[in-house]
């Protein structure tokens, strides 16, 4: 069903992080937001994640009956969250006196591979929601989850639901997607961490897509992906305001000169073993996200994060009983991204310079054509961060 097949009137996609949807009175706020754009003559699809810290609350509780519960249970688990925060907030919009309706990810179409604990969306079959828009409501969708071919719920990982939004955006034929949170926009470093900071009027889906794989939390890797292969319009934007924030497309800001942006990651675990074939196999067979691999004739090195890794005491027992694989955990890195900047080696010798300054061990360096990354110690991408992005603003 095309979008004019469903109404005249253009469709808005929005999604409202956890602090967004705190508590009672911040769903009340958004419930506001939400009815002042479809008073402007638009319909809207709501996304929303689970209210704040309900997810680690849900962990927490997994891991007091299980040392290393499965992922299906974890999956079945923790999209309960945002299935709390889509009821709520459709209450809370029935209540303004507009007609909305909740559904889960399952019941918008949302298809995944059948990965638990970090799936991704294959094809989105919006069927239920094009019905609910042609009898003009309000819908509004559990993020973060979908149900895969064979039909078992999971989840899309950390941030999962700016997946969910601009997968619908793109499926929808949406005029544009907004995702909302408590900051700005994308700033060219973490404002909460970063004095100076800069917040950026707009960014290109590749650079941003660099950032979100390395560690940036304000959006997740998936969204930026399925951004740029649809060509959904993309806005990251404040809750409390109705424009304004970053835009991401293919263009950016061609007036930028400095880097983008430059951002950390915690909780990286290196493999190592004399095999590389062997750390592949590996990771296949537990289902591991490679975020770095490198190997220099038979041996290799395996990076990845814990995010989504919820199983890693299990996991880690199966490796360890491999005899010939060692683990280092506790570990970071650091990521510049910009046009070109992976490409060039007297900004890698300037990065590479700061960093040895500090006297602390770099465990390796990593480049694609828009960034460079380094691999250390997790205190030292924290002492990092803020002396790569002054260095180079």
């Amino acid at each position: 069903m095309s979008q004019s097949s469903i109404t005249d009137k253009p469709i808005v996609v929005q999604k409202y992080g956890g602090s967004s949807v705190a508590d009672s009175e911040h769903l009340l706020k958004v419930a506001k937001r939400i009815v002042k754009t479809r008073e402007s003559g638009k319909h809207v699809v709501v996304v929303v994640s689970a209210m704040a810290k309900a997810t680690d609350d849900l962990l927490a509780r997994a891991r007091e009956v299980a040392n290393a519960p499965s992922r299906r249970e974890l999956d079945m688990l923790l999209s309960c969250g945002e299935r709390a925060s889509m009821a709520l907030l459709a209450m809370a919009v029935h209540e303004l006196g507009h007609e909305a309706v909740s559904l889960t990810g399952s019941q918008s179409g949302i298809m995944t591979n059948d990965r638990h604990s970090g799936a991704r969306i294959i094809e989105v079959r919006p069927l239920r929601v094009e019905d609910e828009l042609a009898r003009d409501k309000i819908v509004i969708v559990a993020g973060f989850q979908g149900v895969s071919y064979k039909r078992e719920i999971t989840t899309l990982g950390r941030g999962g639901s700016d997946t969910t939004a601009v997968a619908l955006a793109a499926a929808l034929g949406a005029e544009y997607c907004e995702i909302c949170s408590d900051v700005d926009g994308i700033y060219s470093a973490d404002p909460r961490i970063v004095d100076g900071a800069e917040l950026l009027e707009a960014i290109r889906c590749d650079e941003m897509l660099e950032l979100a794989a390395h560690g940036a939390k304000v959006l997740h890797p998936g969204c930026v992906e399925i951004a740029r292969r649809s060509d959904v319009r993309l806005y990251a934007r404040a809750t409390a305001r109705s424009g304004g924030g970053t835009r991401v497309d293919s263009i950016g800001d061609p007036e930028r000169t400095s880097p983008s942006g430059v951002t950390a990651m915690r909780g990286l675990v290196c493999l190592r073993s004399e095999s590389a074939d062997a750390l592949l196999r590996l990771a296949e067979a537990e289902s591991i996200a490679v975020l770095h691999f490198s190997s220099e004739g038979d041996s290799g090195a395996l990076w990845f994060s814990l995010a989504n890794q919820h199983d890693w005491p299990a996991v880690r027992g199966r490796v360890l009983a491999l005899g010939n694989v060692t683990i280092q955990e506790g570990l970071g890195a650091v990521s510049i991204v910009g046009e070109g900047f992976g490409q060039s080696a007297s900004n890698l010798m300037a990065i590479r310079t700061i960093a040895r300054d500090t006297g602390k061990t770099l465990l390796g360096t990593s480049t694609s054509p828009l960034r460079a990354t380094i691999y250390c110690e997790e205190d030292t991408a924290d002492l990092l961060l803020p002396l790569l992005h002054e260095a180079l603003s």
